[in-house]
């Protein structure tokens, strides 16, 4: 992918870029997040206090965000991981996700099951 498709989907508002989301990860079957050099996931606590694991379609765009952060680097979940492992485990620790964040500073945040039971909606319409 070039840089060009990046940028104009990263310029999708907060709802538009959930939704191509949804399509890519349903296709590529796969979540990336950012992982430091400790193989400790990026975790973010916005200004109201709410805490999440961001997360993308695409190991492009998880770099991308990383930009020149050190040690930083993308990391795939297949989607049976994410469904079995991460889900039940971002839910324990009071995670919500994060979905997609773009260029203009927002981003789609919802709970882990309602992320699970909107993939799994989409894969059930196919």
């Amino acid at each position: 992918m070039n840089q060009e498709p990046l940028d104009t989907i990263l310029e999708l508002d907060g709802e538009e870029r959930f939704d191509y989301f949804l399509d890519t990860v349903i296709e590529e079957r796969d979540i990336w997040i950012l992982i430091n050099t400790d193989n400790r996931f990026l975790k973010i606590v916005s200004d109201d206090d709410v805490a999440y694991l961001p997360v993308w379609p695409s190991e492009s765009f998880a770099a991308q965000y990383a930009g020149n952060a050190d040690g930083l680097t993308p990391k795939r979940l297949s989607l049976p991981e994410f469904f079995n492992k991460w889900v039940p485990g971002l839910t324990k620790d009071g995670l919500d996700i994060g979905v997609f964040p773009g260029t203009d500073g927002t981003l789609w945040i919802t709970s882990p099951v309602d992320l699970k039971k909107d993939l799994q909606d989409e894969m059930a319409s196919l």
